[in-house]
């Protein structure tokens, strides 16, 4: 179903930058001079050096910006309730961003869309597709799959332990991404691709992902 090119696995990393629930350091890497990394940076000094009040000056601000791309938002969120700082209620549930996992016995394909209308899509080979939104041609897709993981999102709590590795073979997960976390729900494929809220998103996964595709096969 959901085949590529076959290329060599891809790494271990690459899913875990999806979600928006990297550790500050992790997150950074080597991009803390640039904005709003430098933002991100200055805020895990603050950490570290027992500025709690700081740290979480510095987060609200990322968290509340809408010029900066939604992974930022969510990673943002993410160290604020690790502060114990909760988002209001009138933005907690508000999905920014839908990863859908697909166990496949080689290993784990992954389509990922989010509020900025960037998306993603990797293969378990290790292939893939990365769309910063040069233009809104993938918007309405984009939208669509949002659109259906809010509506699951609304019907379900959000997810308070750690985030679960990949789904197994023949599983699929759908992972909603909102200020205030994870939510989630897992399956077996054939099982949640006919389920009444499920379906909608897998559908909208599919539809994201061919379209993904056909821009990388279109490319000169």
């Amino acid at each position: 179903m959901f085949n590529f090119l076959k290329k060599k696995a891809a790494p271990t990393d690459i899913r875990d930058t999806l979600f928006g629930d990297m550790p500050i350091d992790s997150w950074i890497a080597n991009n803390s001079t640039s904005d709003p990394w430098n933002l991100f940076a200055d805020a895990e000094h603050a950490i570290r050096d027992g500025k709690r009040n700081g740290a979480i000056e510095l987060l609200k601000n990322i968290a509340g910006r809408t010029d900066i791309e939604t992974r930022h938002l969510l990673t943002a969120w993410h160290a604020l309730r690790g502060l114990e700082v909760q988002p209001s209620e009138s933005i907690a549930g508000n999905v920014l961003g839908v990863v859908v996992e697909v166990g496949l016995e080689g290993g784990t394909d992954l389509v990922a869309a989010y509020a900025d209308h960037s998306a993603r899509y990797y293969n378990y080979s290790g292939s893939g597709v990365v769309w910063e939104a040069p233009d809104g041609s993938l918007d309405s897709a984009i939208d669509a799959l949002i659109a259906a993981g809010q509506q699951v999102a609304n019907n379900i709590g959000p997810w308070t332990d750690p985030r679960p590795p990949a789904p197994a073979n023949g599983d699929v997960r759908i992972n909603m991404l909102a200020p205030g976390g994870l939510y989630f729900g897992q399956a077996p494929f054939a099982l949640l691709a006919t389920d009444g809220m499920g379906g909608p998103v897998i559908s909208a996964a599919m539809t994201l992902m061919e379209a993904l595709i056909a821009k990388q096969e279109a490319k000169p």
